[in-house]
């Protein structure tokens, strides 16, 4: 499988994202991705062939390997790690469904015209939204996966050996799996770095909505000290506060807000005098 096209793609997500968004996708890259396709492919590229049983019934060892490995760690990691990056990319087409609408509302209206967006990459409206829906699908496809894994083998541990008793062997047969210590290590490793991210996840999530409420809570209060210092109704001002401290009264949708000025800070100085 070719990973450098996600790779190009999400490369774009460092502009968009957090600090703890860039760690994220590092540690994506450099711990999953890379162990994934330097080492991972490599060690259980013949486990079905070394799969050995103490029988000759034919049938027998495909069998058992299927009963004890109903689906390849390789695979389920591959799907794993393409649903986590692909959210990611949701973050950079509503970026640039932004730009677009940004870029056609200029073409109609002029250069001089108002602006649809401050900033079409930062996190507001409906961009936040999608960002954090982003972060709680990525934690919510790795503890899936991670659930899986600990169904098909518990406590994420391969024997050395297994106890076959299914058709068509004759008896209990015992079957011996290739190089288990080594196919433990990477997958413990993978299974780290994927609680690592969930964390990463959940923090950057945490971070996210505790800023919001932090920049909600300070327009509010902005809000009243602008209405008590105008008591006789003059809250055009107010307004403009309100869209300069960062599009917040659209929280809830993408709608676009009142078209602004390039210079939105200037026009206050000019309606206020």
């Amino acid at each position: 499988m070719n990973w450098s096209i996600f790779e190009g793609l999400l490369s774009g997500v460092n502009k968009y994202s957090t600090a703890f968004g860039r760690i994220w996708l590092s540690l994506v890259f450099i711990f999953r991705v890379l162990v994934y396709l330097v080492t991972a492919e490599r060690v259980w590229s013949d486990d079905h062939k070394d799969f050995d049983c103490n029988t000759r019934q034919p049938g027998c060892s495909n069998v058992c390997f299927d009963e004890f490995f109903p689906v390849s760690h390789v695979r389920l990691w591959a799907l794993q790690l393409i649903l986590v990056t692909c959210p990611s990319l949701l973050v950079v087409m509503h970026v640039a469904y932004r730009e677009v609408q940004e870029k056609r509302h200029r073409e109609a209206h002029g250069e001089n015209s108002g602006r649809l967006y401050l900033n079409p990459g930062k996190k507001r409206g409906g961009l936040w939204w999608t960002y954090v829906c982003s972060l709680v699908f990525k934690a919510s496809v790795d503890i899936a996966f991670l659930y899986v894994f600990h169904s098909f083998y518990p406590k994420y541990i391969l024997p050395p050996v297994v106890k076959c008793h299914a058709d068509p062997c004759p008896n209990i047969v015992d079957c011996f799996i290739a190089k288990p210590s080594e196919k433990n290590i990477f997958t413990l490793f993978m299974v780290a770095t994927a609680a690592i991210c969930i964390l990463l996840n959940l923090v950057e999530l945490i971070y996210l909505v505790s800023k919001r409420c932090h920049e909600c809570l300070a327009a509010r209060k902005a809000r009243a000290m602008c209405t008590a210092h105008h008591p006789h109704g003059t809250t055009s001002s107010c307004k403009q506060d309100d869209l300069l401290s960062g599009d917040l009264i659209f929280l809830g949708s993408d709608s676009h807000p009142p078209l602004l000025p390039d210079r939105p800070r200037d026009h206050v100085k000019k309606t206020i005098l």
